[in-house]
């Protein structure tokens, strides 16, 4: 795990200089601002045409695992920020009659170099894990940029002026004297509906996100960008799950979580005392039999929000060393400081705080932990998958009576907890009238969905099956939310505090088992995640299948009105402030994101005003 780095001349003659690159100085700065992803080391290889580097947290062969690697002749350069789980299969490949790869390490990192040489772009496609890579080939003048299937490590791209560059995180891009901070107008657009910037644009113009499961190739002056593998095609594949044979979903998930443990270092599991932690861990105790298993929970001081007992109970079944770390008004806005000082992209999610806040204890004990992300969108997890089924029924019901359910609903008392009956009924009625996708948005929170928003995401669901409308939903939030959401918030999180996150239901095998899987067998009445249910009995105590899903909140509605309230009244220039003041609604949904891209633009030194629509 590391920060990976670099900038290629990739034209000659490009910007007027020559094949060569303008700002060489300039790639140790890149370095530099990602300290914090590999505190352990730094190297950069290369020469005037090219440059590459990464900064290291070792997490596998302590010794001589260090990057960049390079082949035998010093051709081919590799860096490379993951982990590749299936390392030892390659090792042992590379290794034998026909091949003999001279490797200089044990890790898993140096296993990509001997089948690039021999399979050139399509060694992607053999790798299993999560990883942002870059392979620069000098001998053909090309550079390679890869990123895991589910976007688990992101992967940053900028072409200025005939140079690509290319980073863990925007920040290194930014270092760079001639690279424009202007802002993207289609993105700013898309995070005012979202929350979040969805792949592959970033709030930079000029800034690319390089999507999940893609590549890059830039060679002879063109820059290719394609796909090596389809969660769309996995999706259309017939499904061989049902209620009737939820044990081969157990065992794959078992060795999912297996192939993840593997670290020279030790690791922890995030548990909340939820189906999904409490799954990873029985697991990962049933793979590590005899250890001691660290686990990490979140203690809110907030009535209404903690669910640090049903975590500890759970850790007192499985005996693992368990850690609550609290959550006050003084360490989420220590949290929040930090954040937003960091970030180079604006994320709206408020759980990236106690994200961090948990990372940050953790890195005392370990430097690896295991998350639950995916679970929910490939599973069904969400209340508002059962929203939409109820969406349906209540469009079915006469006009005149859906106005007075309004006008009741309208006049409860809002409330600032989490997730109330109250909270939730409002939220509903929002949208429950409008088109799917539209509602999905509203429902998650949207500022204002501008023309060619909906356009833009609908997109995104292109070579679906088109036959199964509550799935498409979860497909939509597994292709957007997860990786430009979820998975952002939990790689900056845990990374800001030099701690490596890896989420095992996003292993490919678990992926392409569960995509094909009907609805029905996810959100079963009003059952969420049925089948993952069905498949923990026995590995899980039954108080946690039965518990209600709440996920992990920070107390923003009231915050917003007490100590975060003079921020809030410096940036935030809407009437929506002013009825949350009131207690008139709850709109803490929409202006968090809104204070979080007001901070982002502050910090970074960017005008939003002019693109306002």
């Amino acid at each position: 795990m590391c920060g990976i780095f670099g900038a290629i001349a990739t034209h000659p003659g490009g910007g007027g200089g020559g094949a060569t690159l303008r700002f060489p100085d300039y790639i140790a700065r890149m370095a530099a601002v990602l300290r914090h992803r590999g505190p352990d080391g730094e190297c950069i290889v290369g020469h005037e045409r090219a440059r590459i580097g990464a900064r290291r947290l070792a997490i596998m062969d302590l010794t001589t695992g260090d990057q960049p690697f390079k082949s035998p002749d010093g051709k081919i350069w590799m860096v490379c920020n993951g982990e590749i789980y299936n390392a030892n299969d390659l090792r042992r490949e590379a290794s034998g009659p026909g091949w003999n790869y001279p490797f200089r390490s044990r890790g898993d990192i140096e296993t990509i170099v001997p089948f690039y040489e021999r399979y050139g772009a399509d060694v992607v496609a053999r790798l299993e894990g999560m990883f942002g890579l870059a392979i620069w080939d000098d001998g053909k003048s090309r550079l390679l940029l890869a990123r895991d299937r589910a976007g688990e490590k992101p992967l940053f791209w900028a072409d200025v002026r005939g140079e690509l560059r290319f980073a863990s995180e925007i920040q290194a891009l930014l270092e760079f004297p001639d690279q424009p901070r202007r802002v993207n107008r289609k993105a700013l657009a898309l995070y005012r509906a979202l929350g979040y910037v969805p792949a592959p644009y970033t709030m930079f113009d000029g800034i690319h996100k390089l999507p999940p499961a893609s590549l890059l190739i830039a060679e002879g002056g063109r820059t290719e960008i394609r796909s090596y593998w389809s969660a769309a095609a996995a999706a259309e594949r017939p499904s061989r799950l049902s209620f009737d044979n939820t044990g081969e979903l157990r065992e794959t998930l078992l060795r999912a979580v297996q192939r993840e443990l593997m670290s020279d270092v030790p690791l922890g599991v995030f548990t909340s005392g939820g189906l999904d932690s409490s799954l990873l861990v029985a697991a990962a105790a049933r793979a590590m039999p005899g250890e001691r298993i660290h686990t990490y929970a979140m203690r809110f001081t907030e009535p209404g929000y903690d669910e640090s007992d049903y975590a500890e109970a759970v850790t007192h079944d499985i005996a693992t060393v368990h850690h609550v770390v609290t959550a006050d008004d003084e360490s989420l806005g220590r949290a929040l400081d930090v954040v937003t000082r960091s970030l180079a992209e604006p994320l709206g999610d408020p759980a990236v705080l106690p994200t961090w806040l948990l990372a940050e204890a953790a890195r005392e004990q370990v430097k690896v932990i295991l998350s639950g992300e995916g679970a929910d969108e490939l599973f069904g997890g969400y209340p508002t998958y059962l929203g939409h089924k109820f969406a349906e029924r209540w469009q079915r019901i006469p006009h005149p009576l859906r106005g007075v359910v309004r006008w009741a609903v309208d006049r409860w008392p809002t409330s600032t907890g989490k997730m109330t009956v109250e909270f939730m009924l409002k939220q509903f009625l929002a949208a429950a009238d409008l088109p799917w996708l539209e509602r999905h948005v509203t429902w998650l929170g949207a500022v204002a969905i501008e023309d060619g928003v909906i356009a833009e995401l609908e997109g995104k669901l292109d070579g679906f099956p088109l036959d199964d409308p509550l799935n498409r939903v979860m497909w939509f939030d597994f292709l957007t939310y997860l990786p430009d959401d979820l998975l952002v918030k939990v790689d900056r999180a845990t990374m800001l505090a030099s701690v490596e996150a890896r989420a095992p239901f996003l292993d490919r095998e678990v992926m392409e088992l569960v995509l094909p899987v009907d609805s029905a067998f996810k959100v079963h009445g009003i059952t969420t995640k049925a089948i993952l249910k069905e498949a923990a009995r026995g590995l899980v105590p039954e108080r946690v299948i039965e518990r209600q899903k709440r996920g992990l909140s920070v107390p923003v509605a009231r915050w917003l009105n007490t100590g975060l309230a003079p921020l809030a009244d410096r940036l935030l220039q809407t009437p929506l402030l002013a009825e949350h003041r009131a207690m008139r609604r709850n709109h803490a949904r929409r202006l968090w994101p809104q204070l979080m891209l007001e901070l982002w633009a502050e910090r970074w030194n960017v005008d939003i005003r002019s693109h306002e629509s």
